[in-house]
């Protein structure tokens, strides 16, 4: 089987890297399309992945349309010369419009309610669109509903094992209470409505952390001088390895908090939107979020600076006792949810037989519980 994967950001080659290298023991024949932003490159070259750069992220209202017509004409030469049999990535207009235009099945992965331009782009050319069981946007008879999230193709405890050696390098240790701090870029079509975390309350958040532990920043931004020195400087691939080992995770953006959810590292997420004059969390408009907060208790989200330094002040009081109660929070909620990855790589190999199983009888998607990591 000749399969198309298309990675646009850093988050999709994490989601598919596991995927790809099952499906590749399996002797199928994977390419890899890239998209240059942030790190997606550097994670590629350090996993080993042989891929084909067909754009460039620039931030640009008008390079995204030019960008999106290059892609075109870019996917357009790469699937007339590889004839996949089947294409897949997140929500793309570009590889949807052109699979559908070649005869080639696209399969899709959502997660992201709000994204409706690339929602509405890709869905009238997608075959089938997999997203979570609680994301909370119909889309009619094109959507498999899951019982996973995206994090969990790569951070179940069947595909993630933390190396302490990230420890090592930063001269630290398990014992360490470590704070890992997240600036983010919103500079993605869905985040146009999305405001920082106030730069005033920065310093207050850094002085309680310091006082408590080693505080740690990732930052798609250029930090102000004062705070370069508690920037992440080791390679990108580490990243989720320092942040099993943190005592806590503050920041901006959503993917982070929801990998600190699964791995058990209590996430404190900032994220505002201004709708209206409307201040909100985004926590209503992502399934995702919403659940492991409301059900699962992992995740706590805030739009208002003061009340987001006060729950990190009520974290520090006990840090040893919140990392026993995340774990078993944690515990919870993977006894409920699949690996997976082992689900997409069964429904990719048995497409389409696997889609219509699923709407025949959408219970099949438990066979991908943890007691059956050995099967996948």
């Amino acid at each position: 089987m000749k399969i198309l994967f298309s990675v646009s950001h850093p988050a999709h080659v994490h989601l598919f890297k596991n995927a790809i290298w099952k499906l590749q023991d399996l002797n199928h024949d994977i390419l890899i399309c890239a998209r240059k932003k942030e790190v997606t490159i550097d994670l590629l070259k350090k996993y080993g992945f042989t891929y084909t750069v067909i754009s460039e992220s620039k931030p640009s209202r008008v390079h995204l349309v030019a960008e999106q017509i290059q892609r075109v004409m870019r996917f357009r030469s790469i699937v007339s010369e590889f004839k996949p049999d089947l294409s897949i990535s997140t929500m793309d207009p570009s590889l949807a419009f052109v699979s559908r235009l070649m005869g080639v099945p696209y399969v899709c992965l959502a997660d992201t309610e709000h994204a409706s331009a690339s929602i509405n782009g890709a869905l009238p050319f997608t075959k089938a669109v997999l997203t979570p069981s609680c994301f909370s946007k119909e889309m009619g008879p094109k959507q498999i509903r899951y019982n996973g999230y995206h994090e969990l193709a790569y951070l179940h405890p069947n595909r993630f094992i933390p190396n302490p050696a990230v420890l090592t390098e930063l001269g630290l240790d398990t014992d360490d209470n470590i704070f890992l701090v997240r600036f983010a870029a919103f500079d993605a079509s869905h985040d146009t409505k999305t405001e920082h975390f106030d730069k005033r309350y920065i310093p207050e958040l850094i002085n309680r952390l310091e006082d408590n532990g080693t505080v740690v920043i990732s930052s798609e931004v250029k930090l102000e001088p004062y705070l370069q020195k508690y920037q992440y400087k080791l390679s990108p691939d580490r990243y989720h390895d320092l942040l099993y080992f943190s005592k806590m995770y503050i920041g901006e953006g959503s993917t982070s908090a929801m990998e600190a959810a699964v791995l058990g590292v209590p996430p404190i997420h900032f994220e505002r939107l201004n709708i209206g004059g409307q201040k909100s969390t985004i926590l209503p408009y992502i399934g995702v979020l919403n659940e492991l907060q409301a059900k699962y208790n992992l995740l706590y989200s805030f739009c208002d600076e003061r009340d987001l330094l006060s729950k990190v002040d009520e974290i520090l009081a006990d840090l040893n006792q919140a990392k026993v109660i995340w774990g078993r929070r944690r515990d919870a909620l993977l006894n409920d949810k699949i690996d997976v990855t082992a689900f997409m790589v069964w429904f990719i190999e048995n497409y389409p037989a696997s889609f219509n199983q699923l709407k025949n009888n959408p219970t099949i998607g438990e066979n991908f519980k943890l007691r059956l990591s050995e099967v996948v």
